[in-house]
């Protein structure tokens, strides 16, 4: 049997710069972009990628980069992992595209399962497949609105849910998200997350949750509440860990408000927090969970998974569309949900918490700019500031991560002020690469540190 870590044509897993970056090829391939694809797509690092697997992203310039990315939380399993490899040649040979509600197939079914099975709490669920996490996020309020017979969308200060109209609408960010797109869906109301490097100093999570769902009943209203939206650990917003108890009281209120609980885990999903999915954490079962990123090893695949009477709820032929699980991205998404099973990789993405944390708060220690280190599992963070302050420092958070691009290390930034550096490494990374990029990481520190 084929090693499940082993790629079909093995990747060296190591950092090599063999041309700046990017190097000649990247440049002339970036050339060909700005003629040909909208200056409205933005890109973070300009290398153009031939081959990637493990740990590792190879560009065309043969450049290997250390990648802390995984596309946006979305290969944990690692890039053309063995199996989802295996898996998708075999149901191309098959049928690329039939339908689902024109003429079904297992593999859809099959995943379905899979989600009943691993997604939190034992009472009896349905699932509906789609493309997109902004579909999923689109379609639970969808579902939560035909269930309750009410409006009200609440979401949280931070929050990134998608860049459709309705869920930019949820999503807190103006720029770019948002900018010159107006005007947004209605019903959209806002409230304080619990963010406790920012919140005042010692308020615990059930404070945090009485100060948002007071703001609910003064100004939406409880009964007029369809559904609270949010993400367990917020992605775009900065991976923000709400303190302890926040989840599980707005979790509470809306049982007893009659409102849906939805668990958008688009990001914290599969294994990334090191659980199946974020709000397990504090033993939180939401109504509504919406899942992509990490589902399918890299394929287009979303999903709304929830409780049967929420998800029966809408009359039939209301949920759907073309593409929405597609049998490729489904036999994709089945061989991923195996390989995180087989390789316990919650369990990995504690192990690179574990790694990761200590060594960011120790240069935390050394760094006046490390206003905090955060996260859960291989979702880890850490917010820059002017030192002595908690005022944002984005231009500092860019100029580290460039200097780690240069160096052959993939960062991304976040936070609704630009001024967050997180870390999304595949769950199948080594250790040997992880802190040879967490000494890259320091190095840049040191380098912006003033004389």
């Amino acid at each position: 049997m084929t090693d499940l870590l082993t790629p079909p044509v093995a990747l060296p897993q190591e950092r090599r710069q063999v041309t700046e970056i990017p190097g000649p090829r990247s440049r002339e391939l970036l050339a060909r972009r700005a003629a040909t694809v909208s200056a409205g797509v933005g890109t973070t690092l300009p290398v153009f990628v031939a081959r990637a697997g493990g740990g590792v992203l190879v560009d065309v310039d043969g450049n290997s980069l250390i990648d802390l990315g995984s596309g946006i939380a979305v290969v944990n399993v690692g890039n053309a992992a063995p199996r989802v490899v295996a898996a998708v040649q075999q149901q191309v040979a098959e049928f690329t595209h039939t339908c689902f509600m024109v003429t079904p197939y297992e593999g859809y079914v099959a995943v379905c399962e899979e989600l009943a099975a691993i997604t939190p709490g034992d009472h009896e669920k349905r699932s509906a497949l789609f493309n997109t996490g902004s579909e999923a996020v689109e379609n639970a309020v969808k579902i939560a609105r035909s269930a309750t017979g009410r409006q009200a969308v609440v979401v949280f200060d931070h929050a990134y849910h998608g860049r459709t109209n309705l869920t930019m609408a949820m999503t807190a960010k103006s720029m770019p998200y948002k900018q010159g797109f107006g005007p947004f869906a209605p019903e959209v109301y806002r409230v304080p997350m619990s963010y406790p490097f920012r919140d005042p100093a010692g308020m615990t999570g059930a404070e945090a949750a009485a100060r948002a769902l007071a703001q609910i009943e003064a100004q939406v209203g409880a009964g007029n509440v369809a559904a609270v939206l949010i993400e367990p650990v917020q992605g775009e917003g900065g991976f923000v860990v709400p303190a302890p108890g926040f989840l599980p009281a707005i979790a509470e209120w809306c049982r007893a408000a009659g409102a849906v609980f939805i668990a958008d885990e688009v990001q914290t999903g599969f294994c990334r927090t090191g659980d199946w999915f974020a709000c397990a954490d504090e033993g939180v079962v939401p109504g509504l969970i919406t899942l992509a990123k990490g589902m399918a090893g890299g394929l287009p695949l979303a999903a709304v998974t929830g409780r049967a009477d929420l998800m029966d709820a809408v009359h039939p032929g209301g949920l759907g569309g073309t593409y929405g699980g597609n049998p490729v991205a489904c036999a994709a998404a089945l061989a991923s949900i195996g390989t995180m099973r087989d390789l316990d990789l919650a369990a990995a993405a504690r192990a690179i918490g574990a790694t990761m944390l200590p060594r960011l708060r120790a240069l935390q220690q050394e760094t006046p700019a490390i206003g905090d280190v955060r996260g859960r599992g291989a979702m880890i963070a850490v917010e820059i500031v002017r030192p002595g302050t908690t005022e944002p420092d984005p231009g500092l958070a860019a100029s580290i991560a460039r200097a780690c691009h240069a160096q052959g290390v993939v960062v991304l930034t976040a936070g609704t002020y630009g001024n967050v550096l997180r870390f999304l490494p595949p769950l199948v990374i080594g250790q040997d690469l992880l802190t040879e990029a967490l000494d890259v990481l320091a190095a840049a520190f040191a380098a912006a540190a003033p004389a």
